[in-house]
């Protein structure tokens, strides 16, 4: 049988190939026994994103669930966010949740992520736990009609999404929003949020808001390569003002300002706690991972806030997030969360939050990045996924643990930090990271510069360093 691990954010596998129903069966086997170690009489909330194969395994993990005496809650509509799922198992009490979803993976991917009871990542002790239950060999699959299923008070359904927008009512200005002269286009890039900015903002322009479990075959990560249909559209509009995506289960942030330029996430996450502590006189501690820029220490430095460096995947910011009052929480990838929601990664929040602070300041998006410079400096954030061998990856990552490397070309290293990764300050405020991912067969290069061709050039030296 397929060795099952979760990476950073959940299990992925390529459909047909290592996720197939009998290996669902299996994570959903451990995941209905580790739940019966917690609660005698336990409650799991599950949903399924667009992708191919979603009601089918939904339908695997419901059978296994309830077959072991788990309460299911599901969706009555046809897919569902990982906000949405990770909203509803914290307000109705659940012990868990499910979210069938590979995320920002090509389409020919799904996977499984699991959601604890506080609505955010299950902690790393929690996926121990599961991935310690996974069974060697085959799992019975039952067939339970959902009406039987009902009937012995095992299975209930509602409206997860209904619940997330009557949240996002509750918690933003839309009249603020809506009377501004800030408009937006949003890129759902076919993923499971592409009913909510409808339902709150029906004005909005929008891109890719229908189901389509191929994508248009593009991986529905929201970053620059993948979005110049977006890019475009605010470039050559002169009445719209700010561009959103999200990924395939809409947890992740992509972001443009109005002259369609790329926003990453070390902006926004800067962006965010200037208007939560200047404006919204909110305070908190500010956590963030390895590869976000050292420069979010020079923000909480001039606001006064406590700073924490955590390793990559957001499942370690979350544990502090349950455990401290954390403001403001993130990842380089683009998941980010605020306070005052459930601890959760969230594309379509953040930048409704971004859009009021807009409409309240009566900015522009580059106009509040000025501000943020200010205080920080301007800067540019690269990154390079080299698709190379495994032999390649391992021969680089070998070196920078047993031969660090001392120069990139004319590039000096003078410091090494290596809480996940390897960083390599180059002075100033210039670094370089190299990185695994673990959630795809790529190795990542990361850079920081003052600007945006240094950047570049940074990652085209080290490139040529490394693979020479």
């Amino acid at each position: 049988m397929t060795s099952i691990k979760f990476g950073t954010d959940g299990w992925r596998a390529i459909i047909a190939k290592d996720y197939t129903v009998q290996n669902v069966a299996r994570v959903a086997y451990a995941t209905a026994e580790w739940l019966l170690t917690i609660n005698s009489a336990p409650t799991c909330v599950v949903g399924h994103d667009c992708r191919f194969g979603g009601p089918l395994f939904l339908e695997t993990v419901i059978q296994v669930l309830t077959s072991k005496g788990v309460k299911v809650i599901i969706q009555d509509d046809p897919f569902v966010s990982t906000p949405m799922v990770s909203l509803a198992t914290f307000k109705n009490h659940a012990d868990a949740g499910i979210i069938l979803t590979a995320s920002h993976n090509p389409p020919t991917y799904n996977g499984f992520k699991i959601k604890a009871g506080f609505g955010g990542p299950a902690l790393p002790s929690m996926i121990d736990a599961v991935e310690a239950l996974i069974p060697s060999g085959d799992v019975e699959i039952p067939e339970v009609s959902h009406e039987q299923l009902r009937q012995q008070g095992l299975l209930r359904k509602m409206s997860f999404e209904d619940m997330y927008v009557s949240e996002i009512e509750s918690n933003f200005d839309l009249a603020a929003i809506k009377n501004s002269p800030f408009k937006l286009a949003y890129d759902a890039m076919y993923g499971a949020g592409q009913r909510v900015i409808n339902r709150i903002l029906p004005e909005t322009v929008q891109l890719h808001c229908t189901h389509n479990p191929g994508f248009d075959g593009t991986p529905p990560e929201p970053i620059m390569k993948n979005l110049h249909e977006l890019s475009n559209l605010l470039k050559h509009s002169d009445d719209l003002h700010l561009g959103l995506a999200t990924d395939g289960d809409a947890d992740r942030i992509g972001l443009f300002d109005d002259e369609g330029n790329f926003v990453d996430s070390h902006h926004i996450l800067l962006l965010l706690v200037q208007y939560l502590v200047s404006h919204k006189k909110v305070s908190g501690k500010v956590v963030v991972s390895f590869s976000v820029t050292p420069r979010m220490a020079r923000m909480c430095k001039f606001f006064g806030l406590d700073h924490e460096v955590t390793k990559i995947g957001f499942k370690y910011i979350c544990e502090t997030m349950t455990k401290e009052d954390v403001l403001v929480g993130g990842e380089e990838s683009g998941g980010i969360a605020v306070k005052g929601f459930i601890p959760e990664r969230d594309g379509i929040w953040i930048g409704l939050v971004l859009l009021e602070y807009m409409a309240k300041s009566g900015n522009s998006l580059r106009q509040l990045i000025k501000e943020v410079y200010e205080i920080t400096g301007s800067f540019a954030f690269e990154r390079y996924d080299l698709h190379i061998s495994e032999a390649q990856k391992l021969e680089v990552l070998n070196r920078c643990k047993n031969d660090p490397y001392t120069e990139f070309g004319q590039y000096k290293v003078t410091g090494m930090e290596t809480i996940d990764g390897f960083k390599y300050l180059l002075g100033e405020d210039d670094w370089v990271m190299l990185r695994a991912s673990g959630t795809e067969p790529v190795l990542r290069v990361y850079a920081e510069s003052s600007t945006q061709k240094g950047a570049f050039d940074i990652l085209d030296t080290v490139k040529a360093s490394i693979l020479s």
